[in-house]
C-alpha cells in the first residue's frame, strides 16, 4: 500500500540514484537487492527494511542518515501548509482573546 512515508522514501531514492546517474539495475547490484524491488521502492510500493535501506545507502554511496534528513525535511515540506494554517487560526484566536480583555 502506498503511504505517504513511502512514496517520499522512494522519491528520494529516485533522487539520489538519478544524481549518481545509475539505473535501477546497477543500483540493484550495487545494493543486492533485484532491479525490480529497486522500482518497487521508487514508486512507494514497498514498506522497506531497515537492513534494506541499509544496503541501498552503501549502494548509493551516501550514509543512512543523510536519507533520513531528506525524509525529514520532505515531511515538514509536506506539512508545511497544515502547520501555517494552524499558527495562522491560532494567532487570530489569540488577537481575538487579547482584544477581549483590553481596557478601553
Amino acid at each position: 500500500m502506498k503511504t505517504e512515508l513511502s512514496l517520499n522514501f522512494g522519491n528520494i531514492i529516485k533522487n539520489l540514484r538519478k544524481e549518481k546517474d545509475i539505473s535501477q539495475e546497477e543500483l540493484g547490484f550495487r545494493s543486492n537487492l533485484h532491479r525490480t524491488y529497486i522500482g518497487m521502492i521508487e514508486r512507494g510500493e514497498k514498506n522497506i527494511t531497515l537492513e534494506n535501506i541499509e544496503k541501498l545507502s552503501k549502494g548509493l554511496d551516501v550514509s543512512m542518515k543523510l536519507i533520513f534528513e531528506k525524509l525529514k525535511n520532505t515531511w515538514l515540506y509536506s506539512n508545511l501548509r497544515l502547520i501555517l494554517y494552524f499558527l495562522s487560526n491560532y494567532l487570530k484566536i489569540r488577537y481575538f482573546v487579547v482584544n477581549i480583555f483590553k481596557k478601553p
